[in-house]
């Protein structure tokens, strides 16, 4: 419904303007929140250590660990390049494995009640103690950091995915077999579009633990990658620079996790619109 300014009075346009002015610097102060969070903790950090006369052997501060990152930028950024790509390829069979199996977990209630047992034990144990058996079978290398990440990180793809479909009201169910639905019509067409907002929340945090899953290989059984270079450093006590390798991984999971927040902007935008509309007309924009 069109709204007339003319038909409002003086005062409800002036509440109006104010309340979507309001919201603008809101939302200028959300943008901004995290940096000047993020300039806050390393103003603080410094000052701490310098006030209390901290060794950098015990805890380095920003500037220290500033200096090792530009010191020692190129091993950081060869070996960075190699725990992103095993991250990557672990994560990306962990989105493939996670989809379909929590789809048949989602779909069948046999499955369901079969697997899930299992898949909790097998997530309950440490993966650190999987390692050594994978360095057995598969050698020193990448392919141990790869299925590491794999196997830390496609549990919640799976648990997320299998509740959405799961989740479809019995209700709906009936309507669509009325209609002349067949089981994999609703599964496809109905229960997977649903769950796709629970897909992309379980990518989010998957992504995040696949770099840990890489690290913990890479510091037990690897030649290259950050976790390598971390232990290294740390035989040298060079805690500048495992500091650094701490701040670049942390760089990497967090470009991730914004790509995967973007991707599923753009792809689950409409499990929001309620909301976002209603803030609109809340704040008059």
């Amino acid at each position: 419904m069109p709204r007339d300014s003319a038909a409002i009075s003086p005062a409800g346009l002036a509440r109006i303007e104010a309340m979507a002015a309001a919201a603008r610097r809101r939302r200028r102060l959300q943008a901004a929140l995290p940096w000047l969070i993020i300039l806050g903790a390393l103003a603080f950090w410094e000052v701490g250590v310098r006030a209390f006369a901290i060794p950098p052997f015990i805890l380095p501060a920003p500037t220290a660990i500033a200096e090792s990152m530009i010191r020692w930028w190129q091993p950081l950024l060869d070996n960075s390049a190699q725990t992103l790509m095993t991250t990557l390829v672990g994560f990306g069979a962990a989105i493939v494995f996670g989809l379909f199996l929590g789809v048949l977990i989602g779909s069948s209630t046999l499955l369901y009640h079969g697997l899930y047992p299992l898949l909790i034990g097998f997530n309950s144990i440490p993966k650190v103690a999987v390692v050594p058996i994978l360095v057995i079978w598969f050698g020193i290398g990448t392919v141990p950091a790869i299925i590491t990440a794999f196997l830390i990180s496609f549990f919640p793809i799976v648990v997320n995915v299998a509740t959405g479909i799961a989740t479809v009201e019995p209700e709906l169910r009936d309507v669509l077999r009325a209609l002349g639905a067949r089981g994999r019509d609703i599964i496809f067409k109905v229960g997977l579009p649903r769950a796709m907002p629970y897909f992309f929340a379980s990518l989010k945090v998957a992504i995040t633990v696949a770099f840990v899953g890489s690290i913990i290989s890479e510091t037990v059984a690897a030649n290259k990658g950050i976790g390598h270079l971390m232990i290294l450093a740390s035989s040298r006590f060079d805690v500048p620079l495992v500091f650094s390798g701490l701040i670049v991984t942390a760089i990497m999971g967090i470009a991730m996790y914004v790509i995967s927040a973007a991707i599923e902007q753009r792809v689950t935008g409409w499990a929001t619109r309620g909301t976002t509309e209603q803030q609109q007309v809340a704040t008059g924009v």
